[in-house]
């Protein structure tokens, strides 16, 4: 064993988090916590780990369960396609999780990172993750410019990777080199003075720690502006599913007006969209508008405003959207910025 893996794997034996899909060899147990981490810190993902394994304990009740009820566990997550993929995969196994490489990485919305960490983890494959943490440290550790989102930095990390993996218990290595960027090699201002990689690290000794790892800046983010409508009569409003390949895919979402830029509610009204909609709803009524938000999400930021439409009559409707009972919202799988202002909602109505 090198020096390298050597003390990465003696830091974990005195630091190691204690997670519950750590204690377990179940293939199917740790695929839903490693897609449920990807693009989600632990701590935010703990506890939907928890939910989504007392409700969907096993393949079988993953796979017989509609994507409305997959979806809402998942609800404020983000990422939603993992939710989606993860639906597809299970219906796809007939029951039993595979055993072998090539059949997990086949699997929807697996890639090599999580192919290897279910094959470490619950087979002791010898197949080395690669992931934001682990490209940190062997970036820092061997001091490398190459930037690690482009096909040659992807080979050449992939490589290095196996090359420092302990095959003898990969799943410890593995663990280990997650944990140590998790936790000692963070992102910013790392403690390299109590690091036990400190005499031998290469970014820490040339003073580019704070460089290192490189990462090439592809995407441009896009600003974008929606404008929701709480249609309500009584105690219904209106909500309709997105089924666009687009943010959000096969949540629920109020009424949306999507516009180039943000208008003053008098231009809205009077937008060809507007009266389109105002067609199937015949809203009599004045509009008022309510509450509006930034939402971050990858590369787009989504400038939103809520607009309340109290109808005076029945809600008439069409094909493309349903009536729903404020005592039923907890039934759909909505985006947490129209979750939260429905909550909002209905408690000044309650």
């Amino acid at each position: 064993m090198n020096q390298f893996t050597s003390e990465i794997i003696e830091w974990y034996n005195h630091h190691k988090r204690n997670l519950p899909w750590r204690h377990t060899k179940d293939p199917y147990i740790i695929w839903i916590s490693e897609i449920i981490l990807q693009q989600t810190r632990v701590a935010q993902g703990y506890d939907y780990f928890v939910r989504f394994i007392e409700r969907f304990p096993d393949i079988q009740s993953l796979a017989s369960a509609s994507e409305d009820e997959v979806l809402k566990y998942w609800q404020g997550l983000g990422y939603y396609s993992r939710a989606r993929n993860l639906h597809a995969a299970a219906k796809s196994m007939n029951g039993k999780f595979p055993d072998k490489y090539e059949d997990v990485l086949a699997l929807k919305g697996v890639g090599e990172y999580t192919a290897a960490a279910i094959c470490s983890f619950a087979y002791h494959m010898p197949y080395a993750v690669l992931d934001g943490n682990v490209y940190r440290v062997l970036a820092r550790y061997f001091n490398i410019p190459q930037p690690i989102n482009t096909t040659a930095g992807h080979k050449l990390f992939a490589t290095l990777a196996r090359e420092m993996l302990y095959t003898p218990h990969p799943e410890i290595y593995n663990q280990a080199i997650m944990d140590f960027g998790a936790l000692q090699c963070v992102p910013k201002s790392p403690s390299c003075n109590l690091c036990p990689l400190i005499e031998s690290c290469g970014a820490y000794s040339s003073k580019l720690v704070d460089k290192l790892p490189v990462k090439l800046n592809k995407n441009k983010n896009r600003n974008r502006y929606f404008n929701y409508f709480m249609i309500r009569f009584n105690d219904s409003f209106v909500l309709r599913k997105r089924i666009a390949d687009d943010i959000w895919k096969n949540l629920y979402e109020l009424p949306l007006i999507e516009t180039f830029a943000e208008l003053s509610i008098d231009d809205l009204t009077q937008s060809n969209e507007f009266i389109s909609m105002n067609a199937i709803f015949k809203a009599e009524t004045d509009i008022v508008f309510c509450h509006q938000m930034k939402h971050i999400l990858s590369h787009q930021t989504l400038f939103i405003k809520f607009y309340d439409i109290v109808l005076t009559e029945q809600l008439h409707m069409n094909e493309d959207f349903i009536s729903v009972s404020i005592n039923d919202t907890d039934l759909y799988a909505m985006p947490k910025p129209i979750e939260i202002f429905i909550e909002k909602i209905i408690s000044s109505v309650v």
